[in-house]
Formats: C-alpha cells, structure tokens, sequence
C-alpha cells in the first residue's frame, strides 16, 4: 500500500505584481480626491496625509503619502 501522508508547507509569500498595482492605484485616487476637494476648499490637506508633508507639488504630495501608504502594508 502506497503512503500517502502529506506534510502541510507554508507556501512562500509572493506579492503579485497586479494588486500591487491595483492598490496602488487606488490609494492614489483617494488620497488624490481627498487632496482636491481639500484644496478646493482652501484647506491645508498636506497635514492630513502621511508623507506629503514636505512636498511641493500636488502629485507629489498624493505620491509621497501612496508610498508611505504602501510601505505599511505587509
């Protein structure tokens, strides 16, 4: 009779490239139209995003506060 026990293996943790990208994406929108309605309203939104403190550029300031956002996720 053949054995057949089965020894359970971690499987390795791989990030797909895909929801990386995706939630990228959408981190980007959301801290994007938290910004414009921020700065729409004459409000000082840098504040309010991890990162974006010190930049000075819109888009800088949403990509700075997507990778501080990014680097805290596992």
């Amino acid at each position: 009779m053949a054995d057949k026990t089965f020894a359970a293996r971690a499987l390795p943790h791989v990030h797909d490239h895909s929801s990386s990208t995706g939630l990228y994406v959408a981190g980007f929108v959301v801290f994007l139209v938290i910004a414009l309605i921020a700065e729409m309203l004459a409000m000082k939104w840098r504040s309010w995003l991890p990162g974006a403190e010190s930049e000075k550029t819109m888009i800088g300031g949403v990509k700075a506060a997507v990778h501080s956002f990014m680097s805290h996720i596992p």
